[in-house]
């Protein structure tokens, strides 16, 4: 796990040691060729063809009258054999405050004051090939003064075909003397992140096996894991066992591991091919590693998918952002649909509401599970290192106590850095919409220090570089009694050098400067921060994805009313899938960004299509008699039971009267009748369509067009139809009665005697 270190942590000759002569020890044999002349004017960087790797500096400090050795290899890159090859040190004028040694990156020193003569290197370098050397001078030789940072140059000299000895090779970094250390330590505070952009869609299913590449030998989080569990041990007086030279805060996203775990358990499927994933080992070992490691250093929970707090909060999902959160405060329901507690008038209980199955506090106890260890919850860490005023008021809602924030945000950077007269601080206050938040502020430049373990001449010169600017930072004075105190954060997608930055985090413990584990920072001196810098044209999620994401979330939203019970137990998948599709990780990927938040809105919609109604097999249903409902059957093929409004429409509303219809419940994957009230006012076919909406109305699934057939007679045409019967009964009436009155008048009117006249059975009219 840790290498212990016996004796002395670091091997640091502060004591003054013999004055030797400058000398180069080649590892290729014994010193040959002429001396070399002396140097040439130096040579525009396209006509020096030979790249320096330097692998040593030792040591990290030097004491007046101490010994420098470097080392390293030489690569001729260029198209010509070098030959008459020599080396020397050149150095600068003493850099003795950290204002001007960032004043000098804009205008590099020369290395002109003092310099050591050329020693030769044996034989000529060939194109492509390569030479280690190892070169060693003493505080005499380079003409030391005063203690604090000297520039130092490695020159490379050599002839090439046409004769003429030029530079051919250079690297430049730093030379730190320090005679004593000062009276009170600087702490320093590592934070150190395990994050990785998710491999799996909406559903949950492996879209690549990336991330089985990554937790692979040589991969990044397999190198950012090593970094942690190469630092040297040290066993304290009194202590039972070693500790880590330097405690370091392990700032892991649940989703990661939650992937990780799916990967570990077996067999898993890759874009769709069966049993296609090649990580399962490498993953079960990564895990197993990433728990020693949590059990020798502290463990700070990430919002579930590291989602991108800004992009969120600038695009009204604050209750999703909310949802993310490690330590929002949970409770069994959602009462409204944007995710609050119902209140509207601005008071504090206005506030997000998570549940224990949301993704921020299931994967905090995922985390818990599956390393066995309680993480810390209550901090958040910026991606980017900035934080608007409005998200930092809803993370404090969200359970957030403490945020992490890049010093180059802030507009009282100086206060933070030290600069220019000293007292660096780690811990400030940044307003809030609500009122301060109290925030831990990463060191920007250091932090980009160890972002770029991996510069020309070799991650030493890096970490020689984070030596230097510490160094610099102990011997400025402090005005605060509690000392000064710095924290190293690197960027999220930090690709390091396992070597190199577990030897960044082992200086920690260099004379002058003391490690301390995160929360050791709130007992260290507080600096006047400033506030926030305008983030306008800051590297944010992608406008066209967020628009997706915000549909997605409305969606979610209404659907979550219409849910029965706790609606973020119900929807846990989907906004874990939310979260995921809202990583910060995606910033630098609009395409991929884009296609991950449309697969989020297309999920929730197809959640929404799992409530159907059921149309009749021949399209028509039939109604017995006047108020005879009209029977729909409802299908929830959801896992959860859902709250539904049924809503019924005719085309031209004449015939057929709709009543209202309560909201219904129905049951999990079950199928349900409902009963509509019915008014009909006439027979025959009546063009109807129905559909489903939650209690907020939007729509679940499709509209169904239905026929209705009434052969039952309504109110007004049973009216019509007797109606029409009485007046066919009068007439019928009225013509008997004025036939036997005709036939009384003929009679009468017939002489005395005389035979009866029947008139004839049918009226002539």
């Amino acid at each position: 796990m840790t290498r212990v270190l016996t004796g002395a942590l670091l091997a640091l000759p502060l004591a003054a040691a013999p004055v030797l002569a400058p000398a180069v020890v080649p590892a290729l044999g014994p010193v040959l060729g002429p001396a070399l002349a002396a140097p040439a004017a130096p040579a525009p960087e396209a006509e020096r063809p030979v790249t320096v790797d330097l692998t040593r500096l030792d040591p990290r400090t030097v004491a007046p009258g101490g010994t420098v050795t470097l080392g390293g290899t030489l690569t001729n890159t260029g198209s010509e054999t070098l030959t008459d090859l020599g080396v020397r040190l050149q150095r600068g004028a003493v850099v003795t405050t950290r204002a001007d040694l960032l004043a000098a990156d804009a205008d590099a020193d020369p290395a002109t004051a003092s310099s050591t003569p050329f020693a030769p290197l044996p034989g000529a370098l060939a194109p492509g090939d390569s030479l280690p050397f190892t070169l060693t001078a003493t505080t005499a030789d380079l003409g030391l003064g005063g203690d604090g940072v000297y520039p130092l140059l490695l020159n490379l000299n050599g002839t090439g075909a046409d004769g003429e000895p030029r530079r051919v090779g250079e690297v430049r970094t730093h030379l730190v003397q320090q005679t004593a250390p000062p009276a009170t330590a600087t702490a320093v505070a590592w934070l150190w992140p395990l994050t990785e952009r998710s491999h799996r869609d909406a559903a949950g299913d492996f879209t690549d096996d990336g991330l089985a590449t990554a937790v692979s030998d040589g991969g990044r989080l397999d190198r950012a894991l090593s970094v942690v569990e190469r630092l040297p041990a040290v066993l304290a007086p009194g202590a039972p066992a070693p500790t880590p030279v330097a405690p370091v805060t392990l700032a892991v996203d649940p989703a990661l591991v939650e992937e990780l775990s799916v990967m570990a358990e077996g067999p898993y499927d890759v874009a769709g091919e069966d049993d296609a994933g090649t990580g399962t080992e490498s993953a079960a070992a990564w895990l197993e590693r990433l728990r020693a490691v949590a059990a020798e250093h502290p463990v700070v929970a990430l919002p579930y998918g590291d989602v991108d707090a800004d992009a969120l909060q600038a695009t009204g999902l604050g209750a999703a952002l909310t949802r993310t959160l490690p330590g929002a405060p949970t409770g069994k329901d959602e009462d409204t649909a944007d995710g609050t507690d119902g209140d509207t008038d601005g008071s504090p209980d206005a506030r997000p509401v998570a549940s224990e199955a949301s993704p921020g506090p299931a994967g905090a106890a995922l985390l818990a599970d599956a390393l066995g260890v309680a993480p810390r919850t209550d901090l958040a860490w910026a991606p980017g290192g900035a934080l608007r005023p409005d998200t930092l008021g809803t993370l404090r809602a969200g359970g957030v106590e403490q945020v992490v924030v890049a010093s180059s945000a802030l507009s009282g950077e100086d206060a933070v850095l030290g600069v220019p007269d000293g007292g660096a601080a780690a811990r400030a206050t940044v307003p809030a919409a609500d009122g301060p938040v109290e925030a831990l502020v990463a060191d920007a430049g250091l932090s980009s220090v160890v972002g770029a373990a991996g510069p020309a001449g070799g991650a030493r010169i890096a970490e020689q570089r984070y030596v230097a600017e510490l160094v610099l930072v102990s011997q400025q004075a402090a005005t605060d009694p509690a000392g000064q105190s710095v924290l190293v954060a690197p960027a999220r997608d930090v690709d390091p050098d396992p070597e190199a930055v577990a030897a960044m985090i082992a200086d920690t413990a260099l004379p002058g400067l003391r490690p301390v584990a995160l929360t050791d920072l709130a007992a260290g001196p507080v600096a006047d921060a400033g506030t926030p810098l305008d983030q306008a044209g800051a590297p944010l999620l992608d406008p066209a994805g967020l628009a997706e994401l915000a549909a997605a979330a409305q969606s979610r939203d209404d659907l979550a009313g219409a849910v029965v019970g706790d609606a973020a137990s119900a929807l846990a998948a989907p906004d874990a899938a939310f979260a995921r599709a809202a990583s910060a990780s995606w910033r630098d990927d609009p395409v991929g960004f884009l296609a991950a938040a449309q697969d989020v809105r297309d999920t929730v919609g197809g959640l929404r299509e799992r409530v159907t109604l059921v149309a009749p097999a021949d399209g028509t249903y039939s109604l017995a008699s006047s108020d005879a409902p009209l029977v729909l059957t409802v299908q929830n093929d959801l896992p959860f039971a859902v709250r539904v409004l049924p809503q019924v429409r005719t085309r031209d509303n004449v015939g057929l009267t709709i009543g209202e219809l309560a909201a219904q419940e129905l049951e999990p994957e079950q199928r349900t009748t409902l009963e509509i009230p019915t008014q009909v006012t006439q027979s025959g076919r009546f063009a109807v369509t129905a559909s489903l909406t939650t209690p907020g109305g939007g729509a679940l699934g499709d509209d169904v067009a239905i026929q209705v057939r009434s052969t039952a007679y309504g109110t007004i045409s049973l009216s019509i139809t007797i109606g029409a019967a009485v007046l066919l009964g009068l007439l019928f009436l009225r013509r008997g009665i004025l036939f036997l009155r005709r036939r009384g008048r003929a009679e009468e009117e017939l002489p005395d005697g005389a035979g009866a006249a029947w008139p004839p059975s049918r009226s002539p009219v």
